[in-house]
């Protein structure tokens, strides 16, 4: 909650961004997560909201759930190779977000993961994952394309709901479970 800082450094020897450690910095422009740090927490940037721009090293395994939730202002964000998993909700409301590289590391995208994002507009899901949580891109409203890898066996409820601009999306025959409002 300190609402008043504008940029951080964190130091080599931070191995881990603790849940809510800037939970609602909202003049935090930018911050650099250096290589040492391996997971990043629940809440811990949530409503970050002048945040721009965010780099995860391939150091980090995981992204907590809420992990960036309302980072309003965030349009760039660059996940490197590393990252296993995407926490529920862990860029939901990011509705300035245009565009994100899923590495091939991830296995999973969390329930409500992008959820509102409002300003993304294609999304190449790599062939590491298994699973789509619900309402992963609910709201997702400029979004025009998905690719959906063979590697995906069950899309869960609400995945795509309410992606007014989708016009087309090819499921793959490795897919054995949909579920409602998908």
């Amino acid at each position: 909650g300190c609402a008043s800082l504008t940029s951080i450094i964190i130091p080599s020897s931070v191995t881990s961004i603790g849940d809510e450690a800037f939970y609602g910095c909202s003049s935090l422009t930018s911050i650099t997560i250096p290589s040492s740090v391996t997971s990043i927490g629940n809440y811990a940037f949530s409503y970050c909201t002048s945040l721009t721009s965010i780099t995860i090293p391939d150091s980090v395994t995981s992204i907590g759930s809420n992990a960036f939730y309302n980072c309003t202002s965030l349009t760039s964000i660059i996940i490197q190779d590393g990252v296993t998993s995407i926490g529920d909700r862990a860029f939901y409301d990011c509705s300035s977000l245009t565009s994100i590289t899923i590495p091939d590391s991830v296995r999973s995208i969390g329930n409500y993961a992008f959820s509102y994002c409002t300003s993304l507009t294609s999304i190449t899901i790599p062939s590491s994952v298994t699973s789509i949580g619900y309402y992963s891109f609910y709201e997702c409203t400029s979004l025009t394309s998905i690719t959906i890898p063979s590697s995906v066996t069950s899309i869960g409820n609400g995945a795509f709901y309410d992606c007014t601009r989708l016009t087309s999306i090819e499921i793959p025959d490795s897919v054995t479970s949909i579920g409602d409002r998908a």
